[in-house]
């Protein structure tokens, strides 16, 4: 080796020490030579060509680290290409809109529910059943009130509106309960001649055929998969005795996960109703549009008349042309001229766009930061090349010219690339994404701008992830470069001093919008700032970081002490490693805090592995199957039945009495117990300190509990066994319950130790504002529980069958309403399964809960978080660690040639990536919290700012306190800063040689 010349030196050929001089600009030139030199932009233009002649030799000779930097550009161009190429292509024209409404009609006519009255309809309105007030006068002045007439919304049939010579076609939908493969599956059916031209367009036959016959139906896809049918199957439909055959298969274009079923008109919905009659069980009103063409146009005119009669129209014609303002009178009310504007708010989009924007210069940072060491390691490798190229006359400027060249040819092919393979994903995977988006596209649609503009984005990024090595490689002597000599580099003093001001601005700016403000925008931006603050700061942090290096055994240490003598290439990685974790560290202590905030505020409809069936009257008969059902499967420990009160027939729902000949059971407060603001006049005539009082109020405390059974009146009828199964211990109370007494739950209905019933015998009538519903009223003893009514799970009082008997005198009649099940342990996944196979075999509706407690929902997303964090941390210390191995070949050489193990070659590799990954973890986890915790702030400030305004106003409780906790997710942070960077050292140790092949002396 002492014999071997080096390299500078007049033995050894190579070009002569002459210092640290630069070449100024033009290298010799013979002086024979009669070619005129170029000059001006022909030089520059000569001089970028050869540049990215070079650049692109070097990218194709080192196809690995191209590919690598390619691939990290352009893996987000293809998703933001295929995102806009979806998002673009999902986007339908008006044209196309109509059509999948009304297919190739003129017009879709429906019942505007004013009982035949005039009504203004909103041209602009996106649906038939657009804004509109009802008048009862035509000829009088446009109204800002609809007619209160208890008349006014009997239906009416909407072709009173169509003109004379239209050709119509009936579009009717009504729900029925299917049987299923798997039990009973409640879904609409819709009579509509589906292969008429007039409706050409709303359907998208798939396979099949169109009914031709009243026995014979098609359904979606969608129903089809739900409920286990196929195209040749037999439809049963409950109550009904006749079966249909499914004969196609269809899917609406714009509602691809709807469950539907066609059926020719008049072959379903009539014998429908008429078995349902017979059953004696109610059947939801049918609704029905007309689908309307006309000679010419549905004019604007046209719809006028239409609306004079009730009716409501959505014209093709006016929809894809509106009248002007001036010729719509719902546009002279004084609601109605608000009712034309269906943007969003500009301070709601500039917010989008900024959000938008942050986001793309975030990940345009991450990737810089993250192919920024790549293109220094091929500066690094290529130095001798550059050497030459200054030593024949090429100044600093061909030299970055050469390296950000390097990046220009790598952000074209990346654009290129990334743009073509997002448009080929969007091809090949359109059908998936149709079906994601809920509707088919109406084609692909490329944007041409946009598309270049996403493309732009890569070459920007490309030429920015080289700026910094270009400047690096640049500033090298020529000297060192032709001989691998490092140099000196001194540190920057100004990026500290910037860095440190940036992070003093950035937290600064969020405490104050999260203490101060309310905008997010303000902690966003802020904490924004000061993470590109720290980002400035690693190269300091580094250094600051190599002093622990005196603690660590010497495998670390020499790890350490070449990460912060080469921060160059250390800085960045570092830099990258910081982002990402911090980005995950955020959005997890924000997930993890309103997870908790979720945990807190959850209300238990029951004591924990406590079961409830609830049933409507109609599937009273599916009680005893359910019943027994759940006995077979649940570890049951008791069972308590309980009923409820309900008054009129049959058709009236069983908790909320509707329509006439429906009554209801209220319970009453005393006017003593009444809170001021539920009185008439509410808080009126209250001063400030008045109405704030009221939070304290026991009379005003609102029930905050999700009710175990719901009834309208809050009253179970039932035993003992009830109080067991709501988790009540009080022994006075269940023998108030078997000496016949009602036990109550809330002390404001408490009226003389009684409980007072009003029988509201028809809910259907108009009771004028300020006064109560007329019925008479029973009163029953009742004993006060010792628990509250939120302690009850809603109750409000369990009432024995004995004191129930006293009500019935009022017409009130008691029928069965479900039951309570304790269990002796929490059922497991297999015993819900087998239950809800059995259920499904029933084919009944009912009502079936089980208690689980509250379960998080944010487990995947934290997990996601952390691999996402993982892989760009193990994916920026292996480039940095990819450099390290570079620029250290020389000295792992010497290693091996003075007889060091062959594992200290991987023990070295393994920790320099180590080191990485623990910097920027570390870095990143204190920056990441920052946000987080900012915007709970805001989130917190909002939240009070709320609840005063509602204590103001006098309608605050103590239950409504905003609660906005703050939690470190520390699985997570230790997860990030422990598993991470060692998952990232065992890695980096195993995918390097051992070994490598010895030489006389470094290859330059």
């Amino acid at each position: 080796m002492s014999g071997t010349p080096e390299r500078g030196t007049p033995e050894s050929g190579g070009p002569r020490d002459t210092g640290n001089a630069e070449p100024r600009g033009t290298g010799p030139r013979d002086p024979e030579s009669t070619e005129p030199r170029a000059t001006g932009w022909a030089a520059g233009l000569s001089s970028w060509r050869a540049a990215i002649r070079i650049a692109r030799r070097d990218a194709w000779r080192s196809k690995g680290r191209s590919a690598m930097v390619l691939a990290m550009i352009a893996l987000p161009i293809v998703g933001v290409s295929a995102a806009d190429i979806t998002i673009r292509s999902s986007q339908l024209s008006p044209q196309e809109q109509i059509t999948r409404d009304m297919g190739a009609a003129d017009a879709r006519l429906s019942d505007g529910f004013t009982g035949g009255k005039p009504l203004y309809q909103d041209p602009k309105a996106n649906t038939s059943l657009s804004v509109a007030y009802a008048n009862t006068d035509p000829d009088a002045p446009p109204s800002d009130t609809a007619d209160t007439d208890t008349d006014s919304s009997k239906p009416i049939d909407a072709r009173a509106g169509m003109p004379a010579g239209a050709r119509w076609l009936s579009d009717t939908q009504v729900y029925a309960q299917f049987k299923t493969k798997y039990g009973l599956l409640q879904d609409p059916v819709r009579e509509l001649k589906a292969d008429d031209p007039i409706a050409r367009g709303i359907t998208r036959l798939d396979r099949g055929h169109y009914p031709a016959a009243d026995d014979e139906v098609i359904a979606t896809n969608a129903f089809l998969k739900s409920s286990g049918l196929h195209v040749g199957s037999k439809l049963t439909v409950r109550d009904l005795d006749r079966t249909y055959r499914i004969v196609g298969a269809y899917d609406l274009p714009s509602e691809l996960k709807t469950e539907q079923v066609i059926a020719r008109p008049g072959a379903f919905i009539a014998p429908y109703r008429a078995a349902r009659k017979a059953a004696n069980a109610s059947v939801q009103d049918d609704y029905t549009t007309y689908l309307v063409s006309v000679p010419g146009d549905f004019t604007w005119k046209m719809v006028q008349q239409s609306n004079a009669k009730g009716v409501t129209v959505k014209s093709r014609a006016v929809q894809l042309h509106n009248p002007a303002d001036s010729d719509v009178p719902l546009y002279r009310t004084r609601q109605g001229k608000y009712a034309g504007n269906y943007g969003g708010s500009s301070s709601g989009r500039a917010e989008a766009v900024t959000v938008a924007a942050t986001i793309v210069g975030l990940a345009m940072l991450e990737i810089c930061l993250l192919a920024g060491p790549a293109f220094a390691v091929g500066a690094r490798r290529s130095r001798r090349q550059l050497g030459l190229v200054g030593a024949n006359g090429g100044d600093r400027r061909h030299i970055r010219a050469i390296v950000l060249s390097g990046g220009l040819v790598i952000g074209v092919a990346a654009a290129v690339s990334g743009t073509l393979l997002g448009l080929l994903l969007t091809w090949l995977l359109r059908s998936p994404l149709e079906n994601y988006v809920g509707k088919r596209f109406g084609g692909l649609t490329l944007r041409p701008a946009e598309l270049l503009g996403i493309a732009a984005l890569a070459v920007l990024t490309g030429l920015l992830a080289a700026v910094v090595p270009a400047i690096t490689a640049s500033r090298q002597s020529v000297l060192s470069s032709l001989t691998g000599r490092r140099g000196v580099r001194h540190a920057n003093r100004v990026l500290p001093v910037i860095g440190l001001g940036a992070v003093c601005l950035g937290v600064g700016i969020a405490v104050f919008g999260s203490m101060r403000t309310d905008s997010t925008l303000a902690v966003g931006g802020g904490s924004g700032i000061a993470e590109l603050g720290i980002v400035a700061l690693a190269p300091t942090l580094v250094g600051l970081f190599g002093r622990a290096g005196k603690w660590l055994p010497l495998t670390p240490r020499l790890a350490l002490r070449d990460a912060v003598r080469n921060r160059g290439r250390t800085a960045p990685a570092v830099a990258a490693v910081l982002a990402a974790v911090a980005g995950s560290v955020a959005v997890a202590t924000y997930a993890a805090s309103s997870d908790q905030g979720d945990r807190d505020a959850y209300q238990a409809r029951l004591p924990r592995s406590v079961l409830t069936v609830m049933t409507s009257y109609d599937n009273v008969r599916d009680l005893p199957a359910v019943r027994a059902a759940i006995e077979k499967h649940y570890p049951v420990s008791g069972r308590a039945d309980v009923s409820t009160m309900i008054v009129g027939d049959v058709k009236c729902q069983l908790t909320y009495g509707d329509g006439k000949g429906c009554g209801d059971v209220e319970a009453m407060r005393p006017p003593a117990n009444v809170c001021p603001n539920d009185r008439p006049e509410g808080t009126e005539g209250l001063s400030l300190a008045q109405r704030r009082a009221l939070a304290d109020d026991w009379r005003c405390r609102r029930v905050d509990a999700m009710d175990a059974m719901p009834t309208s009146s809050g009253i179970l009828i039932g035993g003992p066994a009830v109080l067991h199964a709501l988790g009540i211990r009080d022994g006075a109370a269940e023998q108030a319950l078997a000496h016949g007494e009602t036990v109550l739950f809330d002390k404001a209905y408490l009226d003389h130790g009684a409980l007072r019933l009003k029988v509201i015998l028809d809910t259907s009538k108009t009771v004028p504002e300020g006064q109560e519903p007329v019925g008479p009223v029973r009163t029953v003893p009742v004993h006060m529980a010792a628990e509250n009514r939120t302690q009850s799970f809603g109750v409000l009082a369990v009432m024995p069958k004995e004191a129930a008997e006293t009500v019935k005198a009022a017409g009130v009649r008691t029928v069965p309403l479900g039951s309570f099940y304790t269990n002796s342990r929490m059922p497991d996944s297999r015993q819900r399964q087998a239950l809800d196979s059995d259920l499904a075999k029933i084919g009944t509706d009912a009502d079936v809960y089980l208690e689980r407690g509250y379960t998080a929902d944010n487990n995947l997303i934290l997990l996601a978080l952390t691999i996402f964090a993982g892989l760009v941390t193990i994916g920026a210390a292996g480039i940095a660690t990819g450099l390290a191995q570079a620029d250290a070949e020389p000295d792992l050489k010497t290693l091996a040639a003075i007889g060091a193990a062959p594992r200290v070659r991987r023990t070295l590799s393994g920790f320099q990536c180590g080191v990485i990954a623990v910097m920027g973890v570390v870095l990143g986890s204190a920056a990441g919290i920052l946000p987080a915790v900012g915007l709970r702030h805001t989130e917190r400030r909002h939240e009070w700012r709320y609840y005063h305004q509602m204590l103001d106003s006098g309608w605050a409780n103590q239950s409504q306190v905003p609660h906005i906790p703050i939690v470190v997710p520390w699985g997570t942070l230790l997860a990030l800063i422990i598993a991470v960077p060692l998952g990232a050292t065992l890695l980096a140790a195993l995918v390097t040689r051992s070994r490598s092949q010895l030489a006389r002396r470094a290859e330059p």
